[in-house]
């Protein structure tokens, strides 16, 4: 007899084990924590991994952005200096960008008054040549005095103005702060003025602006494609993936630190406790799924036909003499061995009322092929050859006598039809009565009884006593 399932539960890491609750003859639960082992080194090595897949996700992000230029600053582009089609180097110039939204005066103050500005503080801007005035922010003020003509120390201010569209970098204007006037007027600059290149070689495939559009930070102004291009972006792309399995892996490697149930049923065997160092493949606990119980037949090819799932059977243990179990056919092998001339076929038995029945126990199975009920029967020696039945010339059936064949004085050999049968008896469909006598050799079925000196057991009257607990037969009567 085996058990439903057997799992021989082991260790899929090297490590000290850190924690084993359960003992031997325990029922577990599937899932249920069998046994931690110590996962320092491995945490370890996943956040190396993990430091290693961001490195690698940067260096793919940067690689994957070489094939685009984009706006580093918000504003117009100003200029384009490639054409869709050209062939560009890496570090060559393709686009400016100005941000005009606002204009930015760097004038000199005295280094005393400077020293009071702040940042956010308001300012009068006076254009040179209109004398119009405009309300500017100052946003910087150096931290150190810086000496100019005429020996006199002072600071750059920088101050910036919102530009309605009619401030140029040929604009020139002086401005105050606090009543302070600056010393001497400066141009206007822009707020932000990039000139953007290529940040790899290649060529020119789409151009997504204009000279004079507005752009945001980050809009994509230039397309660029390349033989060298493509492959470091597919080197760095391979590179990203290695390190995400890597770190994939180690993740699942981490999981196994921890070792669960993977079946409900007993723990059989314990190998291992706590403080013990296991490696990977060491056996840790053995669990038996006790739920039902199975065994295997090796059933001769000439019965093998007669096997079929779903049928019952009757089981008998060795260990367990007062008490019989039922079974049932689960599974037929069409895998058969052979052994001597002789092949077999493995043939399931499941038993779900185990009682007493242990795994290991020695058993015999006895499957019930085919069964009939209160049929007319005889013993099986009362069968000759060609289906024949001696009865008494007195029997009812007697009419239906072969006059072929030679019977003893008082008998007569009638056809019968046969049906089910197990060792004893053999089920008659035809040709005999419950009424008729039957004579036949008790110790073998032949053709040949008119010879002088053979021994007749007569079965008479009710007849039966076959398969399936038909009624039971009429006992001996005489001889001859």
């Amino acid at each position: 007899l085996n058990p439903a399932n057997t799992y021989n539960v082991k260790s899929l890491v090297a490590g000290k084990v850190l924690t084993s609750s359960f003992e031997e003859g325990d029922i577990v639960e599937e899932g249920t924590v069998l046994y931690t082992v110590d996962s320092s080194d491995a945490t370890t090595k996943a956040e190396q991994a993990s430091i290693a897949l961001q490195q690698a996700q940067r260096s793919y992000d940067k690689t994957a952005d070489r094939q685009y230029v984009r706006a580093e600053v918000a504003g117009v582009v100003s200029a384009l200096k490639v054409a869709k089609g050209d062939e560009v180097t890496s570090g060559q110039e393709v686009a400016v960008i100005r941000d005009s939204s606002k204009m930015v005066l760097r004038l000199e103050f005295p280094a005393a008054d400077a020293a009071t500005f702040s940042v956010g503080q308001s300012a009068e801007v006076t254009l040179d040549g209109t004398f119009e005035t405009l309300t500017g922010t100052v946003t910087a003020v150096t931290g150190t005095d810086a000496l100019s003509t005429g020996n006199l120390l002072t600071r750059t201010v920088t101050i910036a103005v919102q530009n309605a569209g009619g401030l140029t970098t040929a604009q020139a204007a002086t401005a105050s702060i606090n009543g302070v006037s600056s010393i001497g007027s400066a141009t206007f600059g822009y707020q932000a003025e990039r000139t953007l290149t290529a940040q790899a070689a290649g060529t020119v495939t789409s151009i997504h602006v204009q000279e004079g559009q507005t752009v945001a930070e980050n809009d994509i102004l230039i397309e660029l494609s390349g033989d060298d291009l493509t492959e470091s972006i597919q080197s760095a792309s391979e590179t990203l993936r290695s390190a995400e399995i890597s770190l994939q892996n180690l993740q699942d490697t981490m999981a196994n630190y921890t070792v669960t149930s993977p079946i409900s049923g007993t723990i059989i065997e314990k190998d291992a406790k706590v403080g013990d160092a296991v490696k990977s493949g060491d056996t840790l606990c053995v669990i038996y799924d006790l739920s039902y119980l199975e065994m295997t037949l090796n059933v001769d090819e000439l019965e093998i036909l007669s096997i079929k799932e779903g049928q019952n059977v009757t089981i008998t243990a060795d260990a367990i003499s007062d008490r019989t179990f039922t079974g049932v056919v689960t599974s037929v092998s069409k895998a058969g061995t052979t052994a001597g001339g002789t092949t077999t076929y493995p043939v399931t038995i499941r038993i779900d009322d185990t009682g007493d029945l242990l795994p290991g126990m020695n058993a015999t199975a006895e499957i019930v092929t085919e069964s009939a009920d209160n049929v007319l029967s005889v013993p099986n020696a009362a069968i000759t050859r060609g289906n024949y039945v001696l009865v008494t010339k007195d029997s009812p059936s007697a009419a239906n006598a072969d006059d072929s064949m030679t019977a003893p004085d008082g008998y007569v050999y009638v056809k019968v039809e046969t049906g089910v049968s197990d060792d004893d008896y053999i089920a008659i469909t035809s040709g005999l009565t419950a009424e008729d006598t039957v004579a036949y050799d008790s110790s073998y079925s032949t053709t040949t009884l008119a010879g002088e000196g053979v021994q007749l057991v007569m079965d008479g009257g009710d007849m039966g006593g076959g398969p399936g607990g038909a009624p039971g037969g009429g006992g001996p009567g005489g001889g001859q």
